[in-house]
């Protein structure tokens, strides 16, 4: 089974070709009735800040549709270079603390493609310009998200809860993300950074239901 998770969740390399609009939605209407349903979707997690427009353009053709980011894409990039970041420390501090080898398999490999993701992610920030930048640093994650407190309930778990409590707080995290990718899959205008939302859709989902059967799974290993 170990090496079944790690494969599962192993990252691939990023796709430039765009994904469909969900339920079929397409033109201008459609995509200012999708960048507000993601602003909505931002704001009630206490992550949105204003985007650049205030509805998002009629998405590019050909290679600008590849790589152009607009307000839209941009708040999603630094909402999730946080969120990404937070994940990270969430799983370091399950390696050291657990020694399930099933637990850590799985987080070890959301290490490994959550730290490329968010190399990724940093890398297109840039390339959308120095106001893109501006907008990350400006995102201040750290007085609406879920993982400080769940930092602190790992951290605080006794040894023999401590399985528990790291599949409950990394689940409820990952669960957040994928909320978020699937809203960006109708707002976003950026193809590669559609696929990458995604890509972290399918794999965060898939996460989440892995944990879910490790938490009802009998204990392994010392």
């Amino acid at each position: 089974m170990a090496a079944d998770l790690t494969v599962r969740v192993r990252p691939r390399p990023a796709c430039a070709a765009p994904v469909p609009t969900p339920g079929g939605r397409g033109g201008r209407t459609g995509h200012r009735l999708a960048a507000a349903l993601l602003v909505v979707l931002l704001t009630a997690t206490g992550c949105a800040g204003p985007p650049e427009s205030p509805t998002a353009p009629t998405p590019p053709s050909g290679a600008a549709a590849e790589t152009s980011a607009s307000g839209i894409d941009v708040l999603f990039l630094s909402m999730m270079v946080a969120h990404t970041e937070q994940t990270l420390q969430i799983v370091r501090l399950g390696l050291d603390r657990t020694a399930d080898p099933e637990i850590r398999t799985l987080i070890a490999a959301i290490e490994v493609t959550e730290a490329d993701e968010l190399s990724t992610m940093r890398g297109w920030l840039r390339d959308a310009g120095p106001s893109a930048m501006a907008a990350a640093a400006r995102h201040d994650h750290s007085g609406h998200s879920d993982a400080l407190a769940g930092l602190a309930r790992l951290r605080a778990a006794p040894a023999g809860e401590v399985n528990r409590v790291l599949l409950d707080v990394l689940s409820a995290h990952q669960r957040t993300a994928a909320k978020l990718a699937d809203a960006q899959l109708s707002a976003g205008t950026s193809a590669r950074v559609r696929e990458l939302a995604r890509r972290v859709e399918q794999s965060r989902t898939a996460e989440v239901a892995l944990m879910a059967k490790l938490a009802t799974a009998p204990p392994s290993g010392p």
